[in-house]
């Protein structure tokens, strides 16, 4: 596979679940994720849900930042998208996961891109879209 980008999928469970109703915060933590992991913020874009919870995504120039919060639940969801070499996600991870101040999270790392052409076929097939009946 010609790797593309390194997507990690963060789960955090136990966090301070004012920091995750505070959209203002969520955004400034977001945002300095971005800067500190080396990327390009490109704008950015929060919504505050009521009663509770915050969604928003900080678009960068190597792809994406996103989190979605459950304060009711101290849980956060949250994707790490990044293309190229010069961003490293995990540092955006570490910056989250302490001013989130997670007590617990799971991760998954994904490596996206285009398939080596002899595997392109075998994948190909595997995903092949359902026709609607």
């Amino acid at each position: 596979m010609k790797v593309l980008g390194q997507h990690i999928l963060v789960e955090f469970y136990d966090c301070n679940s004012s920091l995750l109703n505070d959209e203002n915060k969520i955004k400034a933590y977001m945002e300095e994720a971005a800067v500190k992991s080396n990327a390009t913020v490109v704008n950015s874009v929060f919504h505050m849900f009521n009663p509770h919870g915050v969604s928003g995504v900080v678009v960068i120039a190597e792809s994406h930042l996103a989190i979605h919060t459950w304060p009711e639940y101290n849980y956060a969801a949250v994707d790490l998208f990044t293309c190229g070499t010069s961003v490293n996600p995990w540092i955006a991870f570490e910056i989250l996961r302490d001013r989130l101040e997670a007590e617990e999270f799971t991760t998954k790392e994904l490596k996206r891109g285009i398939p080596d052409s002899e595997n392109a076929i075998d994948i190909q097939l595997q995903h092949k879209p359902m026709l609607a009946v």
